[in-house]
């Protein structure tokens, strides 16, 4: 088997609901632009993976990825993943480019397989409940509003992305936490909106408040304030979700004491086949990796590991418009098909698309 041709459509596209993240953070615009990647095999088997950018993605393909691929067994995704990681020491490809085109790859792994990805990759279960992982809603009764209709619509849990000021956003978790009861389990993330100090002060308040995480209160450049943070809270801290590096990188969290659980995502790990290194590096600590981010690549690896509590679900709206797929129950299931399970129409991407190769 051989990778023929490599091809990408960059599409723009109103964004349904348009939201804010705190202070500090570009929300989502009115239009978004995203990238498409596609691989192409002698044997008439594509595979496919989403990159919520424009133009850079596209330029990376063209110049870096293109050559990389055209020519090698789509098999070998070892390979390839080892491949990439050597262009990024010349390149420093931006962290969501790590994986695009492994994710594709295992979408023709499991294609050739003719089973759905997670199954290929282990297949731990076949449903997972989802979190409801908020925006930034501009106050406090907004905020209880939206987490009543996410409980009503039967997520169980509810994860807070607030303003970025400690003080406010301590009030804000602990207020939800009187509104919502004991029984719903609530997070939040940071975003990496503080300094070490403003983490220390709303981590206490989280812990307070029973929360069941605290996510990237800081950049993630220093392992060392990470590990005084993580002295210094009962809460688990869940961290290496940005950082650079890999598994390689959450290994250091890992070792040095500076994270309690650990972020794996496709989209910031290197595809599919960094997020399960990092999964399973941190079940060999009895720790879990908390799968970032929504989208039918997180939720196989969702589906294909133990040490993972959730899949996220971004609510961006009020009223809320909750993503297909997720039930009654909070649960969302595993995709049927063969692949990763993208519907893709060449045509109409092509038809779509402002730029393409």
């Amino acid at each position: 088997m051989e990778i023929t041709d490599v091809k990408a459509y960059t599409v723009e596209e109103k964004v349904n609901h348009p939201f804010v993240w705190r202070k500090g953070l570009p929300g989502s615009g009115e239009t978004s632009q995203s990238t498409w990647l596609r691989i192409c095999t002698d044997e008439g088997i594509d595979g496919y993976s989403y990159i919520g950018r424009g133009a850079v993605a596209l330029d990376i393909v063209r110049r870096r990825l293109r050559e990389v691929l055209i020519g090698k067994d789509p098999l070998q995704k070892e390979l390839l993943w080892h491949e990439v990681w050597e262009l990024d020491r010349i390149e420093e490809l931006p962290i969501y480019m790590l994986g695009a085109a492994d994710v594709a790859l295992w979408d023709i792994t499991a294609k050739v397989a003719g089973l759905p990805l997670y199954k290929v990759l282990g297949g731990y279960r076949d449903k997972i409940d989802a979190y409801a992982s908020t925006v930034t809603f501009p106050t406090t009764e907004e905020y209880l509003e939206v987490a009543d209709q996410c409980v009503e619509y039967g997520f169980k849990a509810v994860k807070l992305h607030a303003w970025g000021d400690a003080r406010k956003d301590a009030l804000l978790c602990q207020r939800l936490r009187k509104h919502v009861g004991d029984d719903i389990v609530l997070m939040y993330d940071g975003s990496a909106g503080f300094n070490f100090h403003e983490s220390l002060y709303l981590g206490r308040a989280l812990e307070e408040a029973g929360y069941y995480w605290y996510e990237e209160p800081m950049r993630e450049f220093s392992i060392n304030q990470y590990r005084k943070l993580c002295d210094h809270l009962d809460i688990p801290v869940l961290a290496a979700e940005t950082s650079d590096g890999a598994h390689y990188n959450a290994a250091d969290f890992i070792i040095h004491g500076a994270a309690d659980m650990v972020r794996t995502s496709t989209g910031f790990k290197g595809g599919i086949t960094g997020a399960m290194r990092v999964a399973h590096l941190a079940d060999s600590f009895q720790m879990t990796a908390e799968v970032h981010g929504g989208g039918l690549p997180n939720l196989h690896v969702c589906l294909a590991i133990r040490n993972n509590s959730y899949y996220e679900s971004l609510i961006a709206s009020n009223p809320i418009d909750v993503e297909t797929g997720i039930d009654r129950e909070g649960y969302v299931h595993a995709p049927a098909g063969a692949g990763i399970g993208f519907e893709v129409d060449v045509e109409d991407l092509q038809r779509r698309a402002i730029a393409q190769l």
